[in-house]
């Protein structure tokens, strides 16, 4: 159910160059369960910044929740700003994440990040491992300064680190490691050019794909982050991906 609330800051801290954690309370977490899903964060007071920023959640606990984001432009600059005591007005949870219940205890899932993808994989990784399936994660960023969260996923199984240029883990791309595992299914989370190799490695039975795109409204009315079916040849169907994704089975967009 979707719920609106002014949440608690309980912490907000730098974990790498201009990614930021932060941590509410409320009972808006109550209503989160599916990893994957995102909210929808009013930055400042007023109406200036006018629209909400997506981010996706990375941890559901009891009373809390986590979300992290990259400070890069002045809407998240301003969350940045945000200390302890202090509220934020956040929409959610929205969306549809990823299908946990698709990966079987006993059997393999990797999980695939890049960049500010790797956040949702953490509660995915979280619920996975309780529920007895084998994790390995593959983190991908573009320098050593930019990695976080290796030690925490770790908690969960294996974890590959890769860094474009190979300051940090593995030199190269996300794929240049997944290329060397087996897996039963997949889930990926991060920029278009990762995704579609991703979807294109065709490296399990089957994988699902967490879409990044810029929202408006970020509940389904605007249409600003359609993205077109591949069963239409013609392509006039669509898929929002604030409200039908941000998650998707590979295959069913086009990306």
């Amino acid at each position: 159910m979707i719920r609106q609330e002014n949440c608690k800051v309980v912490s907000n801290r730098q974990i790498a160059d201009n990614i930021f954690e932060l941590v509410l309370s409320g009972e808006l977490s109550a209503a989160m369960s599916q990893p994957g899903q995102f909210v929808h964060v009013k930055v400042g007071e007023g109406f200036d910044p006018l629209l909400r920023r997506p981010i996706s959640i990375a941890s559901i606990n009891d009373g809390t929740f986590t979300i992290i984001y990259r400070r890069q432009g002045r809407g998240t600059s301003m969350l940045a700003e945000k200390t302890p005591g202090m509220s934020v007005d956040v929409l959610g949870p929205l969306g549809n994440g990823f299908p946990a219940g698709e990966a079987k205890p006993g059997r393999t899932a990797i999980l695939v990040g890049g960049g500010v993808g790797v956040p949702p994989m953490y509660e995915l990784a979280k619920q996975l491992a309780r529920n007895g399936v084998k994790v390995i994660s593959i983190i991908g960023f573009q320098t050593a300064s930019a990695v976080f969260y290796e030690k925490e996923l770790s908690d969960f199984g294996e974890v590959y680190v890769a860094t474009v240029d190979g300051t940090y883990g593995r030199k190269g791309f996300v794929t240049d490691i997944l290329d060397g595992l087996e897996a039963d299914i997949v889930f990926a989370c991060g920029p278009t050019p990762m995704l579609r190799a991703v979807e294109n490695g065709n490296y399990a039975a089957k994988t699902f794909l967490s879409l990044e795109e810029r929202m408006g409204c970020g509940i389904g009315a605007c249409f600003a982050c359609v993205c077109h079916t591949k069963d239409d040849p013609k392509g006039f169907t669509y898929k929002k991906v604030c409200s039908d994704g941000p998650v998707f089975q590979a295959g069913e967009v086009v990306i």
